[in-house]
Formats: C-alpha cells, structure tokens, sequence
C-alpha cells in the first residue's frame, strides 16, 4: 500500500532527499526529523514510498537501512538495481550509475541483490 495523499510527514520527508545528493540511512532521518514526526510515521512513510517506486532502500555497512531516491522506477517496476559506495571515513553513500551483472543462477530466481562498495570518496582520498 503506497501514498495516498500528501502530508506534511511525507513532504518532510521527499524535502530530505530533494536537498540530499546521495543516500541517507534511516538512523540519519530520524535524527533529523525526530522533533517534527515520531519514529513510527518516519518508517511508516519511507515503506509507502519505497512500495511507490518514489525511493529505493539497501544496508550499509553496518546494516543499517539506507534509502536514495529512484530514477526510473514505478510502483510496479523497479530499475533500480545498482551498487552503492559507502566511504569509510566520512560515511557519505552513493548511487553508483554502473550496470552489474547477475548471472542466471539454474535452479533459483533472484528477485533482488545488494552490492555495496566501500572505499573512500574523492573528500577523504
């Protein structure tokens, strides 16, 4: 079930990622917005909007769950299969615009993958 209509909670949020160039862990939003909306309304809205094809999610290194904003994704199909990278000294995550390919696996159907790239980015290197 996606987003019905728009309420501040759900603006607060996109307002998040409109002024953000990359990812933002879950942890991260709730430190920011925890004095606008509760915890629950947070995870609440990010699911709808993930179940929108509005934003995809993917865990970062210490598996906390992360969202970007799709690019051309839809409520019923998401494109947004790509890797992420996750500087280890400043924490900033990025979608990365590369294709990976997941080969056929004989006997297995591979709904979704994750592949998070750690390094540092071009600030810390």
């Amino acid at each position: 079930m996606g987003i019905k209509r728009r309420t501040p909670s759900v603006d607060l949020l996109m307002n998040e990622f409109h002024n953000s160039n990359g990812a933002i862990s879950v942890i991260e939003l709730v430190n920011r917005l925890q004095i606008q909306i509760n915890k629950t309304t947070i995870y609440r809205v990010l699911d709808k909007l993930e179940d929108d094809g509005i934003l995809h999610s993917f865990l970062d290194k210490n598996g906390s769950k992360c969202y970007a904003k799709c690019k051309h994704c839809s409520k019923d199909f998401n494109q947004d299969r790509h890797p992420h990278f996750q500087c280890i000294e400043c924490g900033k995550m990025d979608c990365l615009n590369i294709d990976i390919h997941i080969p056929d696996i004989p006997n297995l159907k591979i709904i979704t993958s994750q592949i998070l790239l750690q390094g540092k980015c071009e600030s810390c290197s």
